[in-house]
């Protein structure tokens, strides 16, 4: 049966539709690359073949872990038409880290880009290749001999029948798995987010309706794609409105200057960062802009002002806030478009269409209006459960379906989120979620640490930056530039602490436990 892109129910029939319905624009564009949505399902389902020749079965685990690039879109789409279930893996991840999730996923397969920033990747995983891993295959030019491309994944593809590819493709159901994203949790794990296509589709369709995408935009995605933000709220965002995705690999403030001149650009989402960025820069008076239409922020607190320099200086006439977290699928509320700067600025906006909001205090009952607590959402989006983690699911979404955030906030009359602060100890760098026990396990391999407890302070440029409150073990010695430098080699960047305090002994409360209270109190 032909559907539209508002009817399809999964992200292959959204694929098969968008080359219907948009055929002549284009869907993929970068320096030397134009995809059209008429060419885009041979150039998916040719990727679709290789994993089916590899013998994917729709519901097995596959990562990628690379920039943003078409390639990633275009291995994506792949992947949902095997029927598998898409594992982003963060690139700025060390091989142990990204070797964790690929086996806690039981994934079977990798993309791996091949070199990125200096970094040879396939090496990095090499060192800790999980057992479960089958194959890895290279994104780009291959860092040594014998190893497996994509090219060399597609030509394997050829055993397998476009017409078996397309069969596999249209056999995919809006309640199956379409991704696994991990999030980390306050118990130190990352934990896989368990997501449906239907699921996905219906949430975004709410976010294109809301900022009015169009077909003609075209969308500079400089969120990461392993990120909601970058995929769902931003590639994927685009096909649901036959719009033009333009990936960029790496934030660059020179290069989003030019590219939205020379590219004409109109969507650009991101963090508060890169708007900041954008209105420091040196070329601001002089740069043609004249393009931009839609902005969408949020991952942390924002000036009024900021959202009347963006319409007033880089010319948005769309500029919104939204919040979602992993577990609902990226997206809960949103800001009108059209509400005055100060509720944009203020508040995360309503909830979107067949999202249930609700404050409730520690015991779980809802309290009034204005009062203080615990987020809670329900509805449709609400995640399917953490992968094999019954006891962690069991602890987030309550038996009549809410799903507790552990963000805090309250409600105005209007129905407006306000986040006021954050249940657990999490931090936000750079729009990158922190999560101090996660940390303080990496922390704790130190041979010269006895105690840690790390905590977010507040940072100019970051808006906050992780602090390590240290105890050294006795008969040890460690400066503070010796213990950021070897957690640089340990964990992802963003979690790297920018600050280590010594102490004799951290502050503890009645209950025998780390007062982070008074360690902040401390620091500022």
């Amino acid at each position: 049966m032909n559907v539209d892109s508002k009817s399809a129910h999964t992200i292959p029939e959204l694929i098969f539709a968008g080359a219907r319905q948009y055929a002549e624009h284009i869907v993929l564009e970068a320096p030397g690359e134009s995809i059209s949505y008429a060419a885009l399902p041979e150039r998916v389902l040719a990727i679709t073949r290789g994993l089916m020749a590899s013998g994917i079965q729709t519901g097995d685990r596959i990562g990628v872990w690379a920039p943003n690039s078409t390639d990633w879109v275009l291995i994506a789409l792949a992947i949902h038409c095997a029927g598998g279930v898409l594992v982003p893996i963060n690139t700025r991840m060390k091989g142990n880290e990204a070797a964790d999730v690929l086996e806690r996923s039981g994934s079977r397969i990798v993309f791996v880009v091949g070199e990125f920033l200096g970094v040879d990747y396939p090496a990095m995983l090499a060192a800790c290749r999980p057992h479960t891993l089958e194959q890895m295959v290279v994104i780009g030019r291959p860092t040594a001999a014998g190893q497996t491309t994509l090219a060399d994944l597609t030509v394997a593809g050829t055993a397998i029948t476009p017409a078996a590819a397309r069969e596999r493709a249209e056999s995919i159901t809006a309640g199956d798995l379409s991704d696994l994203l991990f999030t980390s949790g306050t118990t130190g794990k990352p934990k896989g987010v368990m997501s449906s296509h239907g699921q996905t589709l219906q949430a975004f369709r709410e976010f294109v309706r809301i900022l009015g995408i169009q077909s003609t935009d075209r969308y500079l995605v400089v969120n990461p794609f392993f990120h909601s933000f970058g995929y769902k709220a931003g590639w994927l965002t685009c096909m649901l409105a036959g719009a033009t995705i333009i990936p960029q690999t790496v934030f660059d403030a020179e290069d989003i200057f030019r590219r939205v001149e020379e590219e004409r650009i109109t969507v650009l989402p991101g963090p508060p960062t890169l708007y900041l960025s954008m209105l420091a820069h040196p070329r601001l008076a002089s740069a043609d802009l004249s393009s931009l239409r839609v902005a969408v922020t949020g991952a942390s607190a924002i000036p009024p002002l900021l959202i009347e320099r963006l319409r007033n200086e880089l010319g948005f006439a769309v500029v919104t806030t939204a919040y979602g977290l992993t577990e609902c699928g990226g997206l809960a509320t949103i800001c009108d478009p059209a509400a005055p700067a100060e509720t944009i600025a203020s508040t995360s906006g309503r909830a979107i269409p067949g999202t249930e909001l609700r404050i409730a205090d520690e015991q779980g009952a809802e309290v009034p209006v204005g009062a203080t607590g615990e987020i809670c959402l329900r509805g449709f989006h609400v995640m399917q459960g953490y992968f094999n983690d019954p006891a962690a699911t069991a602890e987030t979404i309550t038996a009549e379906g809410w799903l507790r955030t552990g963000d805090v906030g309250h409600i105005d009359a209007d129905g407006n989120l306000t986040i006021t602060d954050r249940l657990k100890d999490m931090f936000i760098v750079g729009g990158f979620n922190c999560y101090p026990a996660e940390i303080e396990a990496g922390l704790f391999e130190h041979p010269a640490i006895a105690q840690v407890a790390v905590v977010g302070i507040a940072d100019e440029r970051m808006g906050e930056v992780g602090c390590a409150c240290v105890v050294l073990r006795r008969g040890f010695e460690l400066t503070e530039q010796q213990l950021i430098d070897w957690s640089r080699a340990q964990m992802a960047n963003y979690k790297v602490p920018r600050r280590v305090a010594f102490y004799a002994d951290l502050p503890k409360n009645a209950s025998n436990k780390i007062d982070k209270v008074e360690l902040r109190r401390r620091l500022s």
